[in-house]
């Protein structure tokens, strides 16, 4: 892989982080009746589907931080320039995770969204875990996340490298993201 392929994917992740981010931030500025709004599915209501984002990406990152590490302390063994020269970078079956209902997920138990929680109490976790994936990407500048990779069962995705694993968590939160907006349609709907 080329260095501008590198720079270039690089961007592309880090700008995939903020938009993600940014886009679930601004649902706490929705009307509490919005995110209260429980769908006729019986699905999720908004601000549970931000709880479930908040603790998927806890759990993400806890995974991410520690291959961000072994990546770093691999780089000393493995030759780096070998492994970006046959890098494959597995964008279209992660493309496929930020689009909500593309493949049946079932998700862990333990993140589920359940308690009470207040929006601040939501909104402040997420805030910092953008900065806390933008900190391990600029740990990694020269392509020393594709130097661990750890499982990933979710739709088959196999081995993932460290750049693949913030990605995944982008385009989960994209995922929830495109069914906060399912649910402000349906709210429209009824409210009208």
């Amino acid at each position: 892989m080329p260095n501008a392929s590198l720079t270039d994917l690089l961007a592309h992740i880090r700008t995939e982080l903020e938009q993600a981010f940014a886009q679930l931030d601004d649902w706490f500025a929705a009307p509490a009746a919005a995110r209260h709004f429980r769908p006729a599915d019986g699905g999720w209501t908004g601000d549970e589907i931000l709880k479930h984002t908040a603790l998927t990406n806890h759990f993400l990152l806890i995974l991410i931080e520690k291959a961000t590490t072994k990546a770093l302390r691999n780089s000393a063994g493995l030759d780096l320039a070998q492994e970006l020269g046959q890098y494959q970078f597995k964008q279209t079956l992660l493309e496929e995770v930020g689009i909500s209902r593309s493949f049946p997920w079932v998700r862990p138990e333990h993140m589920e969204p359940r308690g009470q929680k207040s929006p601040a109490e939501v909104q402040t976790p997420l805030r910092e875990q953008l900065q806390q994936c933008l900190r391990s990407l600029a740990r990694l500048p020269n392509g020393e996340g594709v130097l661990y990779r750890t499982t990933m069962s979710v739709n088959g995705l196999g081995k993932l490298d460290v750049y693949e694993y913030l990605y995944f968590l982008a385009k989960h939160a994209k995922r929830h993201v495109m069914q906060l907006a399912r649910n402000a349609a349906e709210y429209q709907q009824v409210a009208s």
